[in-house]
């Protein structure tokens, strides 16, 4: 009798798929199951229609801005049909941050948080030996250190929010960012498109951090999502996001593991997906993997902390205060169109309010009223 067989699809970076393909080469057979896990890229992660990647797969590493995409589709089941509400509870109380909060849209998680992670400090150690902690020192440094915004593709708009987050800009009820906050936090990425902004406005994070570790002439960026596989050894350290007047301010990130419609659910599927949220995969065995865990325990581990140089006592206080995205049906296609038009003003050298009233417009398109975000 042959096991059930699922398939799973996960982004191609060794943080998106090692732990996963371990797992389920080591695992998943012994609880009677196969996973067959593909991959996809970074912008594929981040853009790629869910209700197609559902009906092709079983399993779907996510991230929290597809979830209303995900509901109006009606393409991934709730993790309220497939575990306990004690488990639930206790996996809010046990991730870090808003990690599982993040997948709960229209009364129901439509994720398990995986992996945690949100836009922080990246600086090499070689130039910097004390990373700035706010924006006005962030500023000064870019004075006679290069210092690169992260801009590529739908981070642009997401370091804009960080930085509003940062700056105490609550969302107002009928417009996406206040006027005034929103004038102030593009005036510091005006201020930061310099030459080496420039330079690497087409790298996405990866392409970023890479050419950080390489030794390529950038100093420090801001704003970046974390990657712990950069922080064991070498030149690049990680630090909590820069303060504002309201404190940290940082997106959330990370990704969670969605079940499809398609899915015939197993006892020995749920098992799995249950070991992967538990103590030993997330301390030990995700870790292990080049994998970036969920639970606080393990973000609070110093024998984890040690071995990744770090990076998770450096940048634990960012990912706590950590603000999320808009998650409404559209959120995506807003994310990529005011990106789009946030990167342009700033290379361009526009001024605040002809980009920011384009993203209004943005946000009013792509955002039904009265739907919650």
């Amino acid at each position: 009798m042959s096991l059930p067989h699922y398939r799973g699809l996960t982004w191609d970076h060794p943080r998106g798929y090692r732990a996963l393909e371990a797992a389920a080469c080591s695992i998943a057979p012994g609880q009677g199951l196969t996973i067959a896990w593909d991959r996809h890229s970074l912008e594929g992660f981040e853009a790629a229609p869910i209700a197609e990647l559902a009906d092709r797969y079983d399993l779907i590493v996510l991230d929290h801005p597809h979830v209303g995409e995900a509901v109006a589709q009606d393409c991934l089941l709730p993790m309220e049909s497939l575990f306990d509400a004690t488990m639930l509870a206790e996996l809010e109380t046990a991730a870090i941050g808003r990690s599982l909060a993040s997948y709960h849209y229209a009364d129901a998680h439509w994720a398990l948080p995986l992996d945690a992670a949100t836009q922080v400090m990246a600086y090499a150690r070689d130039r910097i030996d004390r990373p700035p902690t706010t924006w006005d020192a962030v500023i000064d440094l870019a004075a006679s250190q290069p210092v690169a915004l992260s801009l590529a593709g739908p981070h642009a708009i997401l370091s804009f929010q960080s930085i509003v987050a940062a700056l105490g800009g609550a969302r107002p009820a009928d417009a996406f960012v206040d006027r005034q906050i929103g004038r102030e936090a593009y005036a510091i990425m005006a201020g930061l498109t310099g030459s080496t902004s420039r330079a690497f406005v087409a790298a996405n994070p990866i392409a970023l951090l890479e050419a950080m570790a390489t030794g390529e002439d950038i100093a420090l960026v801001p704003l970046i999502y974390g990657y712990v596989n950069y922080a064991a050894a070498g030149r690049v350290g990680f630090a909590d996001a820069p303060r504002g007047t309201a404190g940290i301010g940082s997106i959330l990130g990370g990704t969670g593991i969605a079940v499809s419609r398609r899915c015939a659910m197993t006892p020995a599927l749920k098992a799995h997906l249950l070991w992967l949220m538990g103590e030993e995969a997330q301390r030990q065995f995700i870790p292990a993997q080049d994998g970036q865990p969920s639970l606080r325990t393990a973000w609070a581990d110093p024998q984890v902390d040690a071995r990744w140089g770090g990076f998770y006592s450096g940048t634990r206080a960012t990912l706590e205060a950590a603000s999320l995205r808009p998650r409404h049906d559209g959120a995506i296609p807003f994310q990529t169109e005011a990106s789009t038009r946030f990167r342009a003003g700033l290379i361009d050298g526009d001024p605040a309010d002809p980009v920011l009233d384009a993203i209004e417009a943005a946000f009013h398109r792509h955002h039904r009223k009265g739907t919650p975000l």
